[in-house]
């Protein structure tokens, strides 16, 4: 870290990125960011726990806290250990924040996004309205009037429709996230993009295949554990453990002949390396942890809601 230049003009705190699952919102950190610190996937929930994405910008360093999607706990989320971990982990992230991104999906405004509001409004903290996915608008003329609904009788610092994905709209919104944050030096170094370890970051990659390959199979019932990462001279060496609830949803994330597994290590090393601008010796491995995702010790085990 390095307190840097304490400059007048120079702003910089922490903002909590909230939203309902899977309105982008991890997009939308990476995108600021400018790069991939949050693993994204279509599937509600990906986004497991608190993660820190540093965004420095010319006048400002943005310590974007994002979080997993705040929702109801019913149907597939009813009353499960993970789902308690994660409302948890999203709610605890508006504490101590300087402001708050709130991230809704264009022409939608549900139940779960006025839980999000409400969470965002109790905590008093300055609240920017980010209007996401405005690029999947059918009828572009309906975007008007759905900002001045949502924004009707609610106290936003800002609105600003965007797309986080096509990065379009995001120059003003930096602008006004800026401007509610405190006049202070920088946190971190220009070149530091996240508080969280390589390892960490090894294992959510990992992940965010099994998200994206078994979305329709064993979308919430694995997780992964970096047993293994070791630098070795220019190469780094990574073990990582698929851990899955039953023997029986084995062999589905094996795939036939072990292609599936291949297919999810082959990919997430080609991130790694991205990430880690490095080359990258990767093994995996699938074990059995009966019922790991309602179990409270397990979940504290494998780092859950320990930020």
């Amino acid at each position: 870290m390095n307190p840097g230049n304490n400059e007048a003009s120079h702003r910089c705190g922490s903002v909590a990125v909230v939203g309902r699952p899977n309105v982008g919102k991890s997009t939308l950190v990476n995108a600021l960011v400018g790069a991939k610190v949050s693993i994204v996937s279509n599937r509600p929930q990906t986004t497991r726990h608190r993660l820190l994405g540093i965004a420095t910008v010319p006048g400002g360093q943005m310590l974007l806290v994002d979080t997993p999607g705040l929702h109801r706990q019913e149907g597939r989320f009813k009353a499960s250990a993970m789902s308690r971990v994660m409302n948890r982990t999203a709610r605890g992230a508006v504490e101590d924040v300087d402001a708050a991104v709130l991230v809704v999906e264009a022409g939608r405004w549900d139940e779960e996004d006025t839980l999000a509001f409400n969470v965002l409004h109790d905590a008093g903290i300055p609240v920017v309205l980010v209007v996401n996915k405005v690029d999947r608008l059918k009828d572009k003329t309906t975007l008007l009037p759905f900002l001045a609904e949502v924004a009707k009788d609610r106290d936003f610092a800002a609105v600003h429709p965007i797309s986080a994905l096509k990065r379009k709209g995001l120059e003003d919104l930096v602008a006004d996230i800026l401007a509610q944050l405190p006049e202070a030096p920088p946190v971190y170094d220009e070149d530091e993009i996240t508080d969280r370890s390589q390892r960490f970051l090894a294992g959510e990659l990992v992940r965010e295949q099994l998200m994206r390959q078994l979305g329709d199979e064993l979308p919430y019932a694995t997780t992964v554990e970096i047993e293994r990462f070791a630098e070795d001279g220019a190469l780094l060496r990574i073990g990582a453990v698929i851990w899955v609830e039953r023997e029986g949803q084995k062999p589905i994330v094996i795939g036939k002949a072990g292609a599936r597994l291949r297919e999810i290590g082959s990919k997430a090393r080609q991130q790694m390396e991205r990430l880690f601008g490095r080359k990258v010796f990767l093994e995996t491995w699938v074990r059995v942890r009966e019922g790991w995702s309602d179990d409270e010790a397990a979940l504290k085990a494998f780092g859950y809601g320990q930020e």
